[in-house]
């Protein structure tokens, strides 16, 4: 069981990996490559070079940034397969199949959870924008990834009203007290390119995680059909 779990992980995590890698080459390095220039002063708000706002669009190779880019990409989603992975065998042994069907619902509501939920209160920043103190941040983040984790499960496997209601109260909870904001809200890059940067990054998360679940529960009955 073990050996399947970590074969499984592995071949979903790296495969969700790299396709998380190649999104981020394509949609959501170039956002910030270009507002390094903002960061840095080589681009303002107003009266940029267009030229230049071109080049920072297309951005350039650097082998060694890309190269590292693409190795933690493949890490972090291996770590968050085995997560997802050890949730969805869990409910398994207690009569929930895994599929590739149902992995992809396993893989939205990961994305839901990590992504979508802390988001709604702490936007995905580009470099240089203000924020607030960086620990109460990273509490609320955790705080509100395990809040949203419990309040989505007991809303999936929940079997009285009570349990429903404690999810909502769960899902709830973290945006009521709310994200920790800066005093003031400022920033080199301009808002039009802040507000691109956020909906890509949440989009093509919500593909990756999607293609991690597919994969997750492609591979695992494919593993169990062979055992």
């Amino acid at each position: 069981m073990f050996s399947k779990v970590v074969v499984s992980a592995l071949i979903a995590g790296f495969g969700a990996g790299l396709f998380a890698a190649v999104l981020q080459f394509a949609f959501v390095q170039p956002i910030l490559l270009h507002a390094e220039l903002f960061e840095t002063g080589a681009l303002t708000h107003f009266g940029a070079d267009p030229s230049a706002a071109h080049v920072a669009h297309e951005g350039g190779i650097d082998i060694m940034r890309d190269g590292l880019s693409i190795m933690f990409s493949a890490l972090i989603y291996v770590g968050y397969a085995l997560m997802l992975l050890a949730l969805m065998v869990f409910a398994e042994e207690r009569g929930q199949p895994i599929t590739a069907r149902t992995g992809l619902i396993w893989g939205v509501a990961g994305w839901i959870t990590v992504q979508m939920a802390p988001a709604f209160g702490l936007a995905p920043e580009l470099p240089g924008m203000n924020a607030a103190d960086v620990d109460a941040r990273q509490i609320w983040w955790f705080a509100t990834v395990a809040a949203t984790g419990l309040g989505l499960w007991f809303i999936a496997f929940g079997r009285n009203w009570a349990m429903w209601g404690v999810a909502i109260i769960l899902l709830a909870a973290p945006h009521i007290i709310g994200a920790p904001m800066p005093d003031t809200l400022t920033g080199p890059a301009p808002p039009e390119l802040g507000a691109e940067f956020a909906a890509r990054a949440i989009g093509t998360g919500l593909a990756v995680w999607a293609l991690l679940g597919l994969l997750l529960g492609a591979v695992w009955s494919k593993n169990l059909g062979e055992a």
